[in-house]
């Protein structure tokens, strides 16, 4: 999919990091829970950036960034529409610019499978192959049935 260096999420960050002979990153993107927040504070460099989208039920200490004037920006996808914030249109935008970029080829799915119709045992199963924490890329359930 592109990615210079690929770590495991299962496995301790910080020591695979280090093991690809890197002491920081400029950007942490978290798209799950934040359990991984203490380990994207060790690895962040000064002044980075780490982004994340998932809420979190655990305590979030800001002191850490603090030291290394790191940053934390959540991102929600509704907010500009929302608040009616003043750059509303910026999610046109980018969603155009992913459109054209599928399109072209340079960003791809990672749909791994689906399943048909829409019905209760193909929603369990989705369930089922999701909670293995072992399925790679996404699980689509499609079809109504006629």
């Amino acid at each position: 999919m592109g990615a210079d260096h690929v770590v495991n999420h299962r496995e301790p960050l910080v020591e695979q990091v280090r093991a690809l002979g890197l002491k920081y990153v400029d950007h942490i993107a978290i798209f799950n829970d934040m359990r991984h927040r203490a380990a994207a504070v060790e690895l962040i460099r000064p002044q980075g950036g780490i982004v994340a989208i998932d809420d979190t039920h655990l305590p979030m200490p800001m002191g850490e960034l603090k030291t290394k004037a790191a940053s934390l920006h959540w991102e929600l996808m509704f907010t500009r529409s929302m608040f009616a914030t003043p750059d509303m249109s910026k999610q046109h935008e980018l969603l155009s610019f992913v459109a054209d970029e599928i399109d072209a080829g340079r960003i791809r799915t990672t749909l791994a499978e689906v399943l048909s119709p829409i019905n209760a045992a193909n929603m369990r199963e989705a369930h089922r192959l999701v909670e293995t924490g072992a399925a790679r890329g996404k699980i689509v359930v499609a079809d109504f049935p006629a």
